[in-house]
């Protein structure tokens, strides 16, 4: 903690398209979906995180829920700001005659434009802090996993988010070569959605997307430990009733390989970039899979077998980014070229 810590709060954030997560003195203090719910006439904030995300599809016309992060940037400012604001006030009830000075670093997908990255720290200015820095997300999530970013070993890093995959390759504390494209768990559940209209005449709602993402949800049609078959319920596209059908994990793997196959791209890409040095110690080290996507079924065994290189997937690649953004926080000195 930095001088006067008393009248200050350091507080690292990984504010993600599907979940922010904000950490306070070590801890995972807030882990809540991206969302917010809001009055239409009166533009009151109803409910935000997991209170809003059971409203979502539930809603009358005078409630509306927003998602305020679109592909790994604010797509909403005004919605960015009051879901941040509400998080904050998670971490601490506490009353205080003065309060607390907040000093916040927000991680952000290494292809943001200057302009997104201005509206990060809007947001963030606008919820009340005094002082902003921000981290690339796959440097985050290099040393979330234990990764010692500064030595002069070449490391590759593959965050697959809700709104955006981040490929990078990390050497002597810095991205050598990086690759970030918007094809992520979103595409995942949109890739899912069409296909159950498309084939099984059900139209089927974003949180029942996701939960067959996570039941059934594959990479590859061929598992050694295949999950059980789920079932799915919906509205039946042509009669208009609820219908249930049961799918199984390779119908998903087939719905969604066009997307894991966009990112697959975009890793060789990545490595064809490398400098023939780190690319020999990739060789050694492997591709660390962080991340919601990584917990996909056979993800890492279908990317070793296109790139021939090892795949490791991180311990609980879902804090992986959040971790590291507060290791780094926490270190300052030690990493003060890592944040803006």
């Amino acid at each position: 903690m930095g001088l006067f810590s008393i009248f200050s709060r350091e507080i690292a954030i990984d504010l993600g398209t599907a979940n922010t997560i904000i950490y306070y003195n070590d801890k995972d203090i807030v882990d809540e979906p991206s969302i917010v719910a809001m009055e239409r006439n009166s533009g009151k904030i109803i409910a935000i995180g997991k209170r809003a995300l059971m409203m979502h599809g539930k809603t009358h016309e005078n409630i509306k829920t927003i998602r305020p992060l679109k592909d790994g940037v604010i797509a909403d400012f005004q919605a960015a700001e009051y879901m941040l604001k509400g998080m904050i006030k998670m971490i601490s009830t506490k009353r205080s005659l003065f309060p607390a000075a907040l000093r916040m670093v927000i991680c952000i997908p290494s292809g943001i434009t200057e302009v997104e990255e201005r509206a990060v720290r809007d947001s963030a200015e606008q919820a009340g802090a005094r002082e902003v820095r921000l981290i690339h997300e796959p440097m985050a999530a290099a040393i979330g996993i234990g990764i010692d970013v500064l030595e002069p070993t070449g490391n590759m890093v593959v965050d697959i988010g809700g709104g955006t995959s981040e490929i990078a390759v990390i050497a002597l504390g810095g991205i050598v070569s990086n690759k970030s494209i918007r094809t992520a768990g979103d595409d995942f559940s949109a890739d899912i959605e069409e296909y159950m209209r498309k084939q099984h005449n059900i139209y089927i709602g974003e949180r029942t997307t996701e939960r067959v993402k996570v039941e059934v949800g594959a990479a590859m049609k061929e598992l050694d430990n295949p999950p059980e078959d789920f079932a799915v319920h919906g509205r039946d596209l042509i009669t208009g009733i609820p219908k249930e059908i049961i799918v199984n994990y390779a119908e998903i793997a087939e719905s969604i390989d066009k997307s894991i196959a966009k990112i697959e791209m975009a890793i060789m890409n990545a490595l064809e970039q490398t400098p023939p040095e780190l690319s020999a110690d990739i060789l050694k080290t492997g591709i660390h899979l962080t991340g919601g996507g990584a917990m996909l079924r056979g993800l890492d065994k279908r990317i070793s077998q296109k790139t021939k290189l090892p795949v490791h997937v991180a311990d609980d690649p879902l804090k992986a980014v959040a971790r590291g953004t507060a290791i780094a926080l926490k270190n300052f000195d030690k990493y003060p070229f890592l944040i803006k």
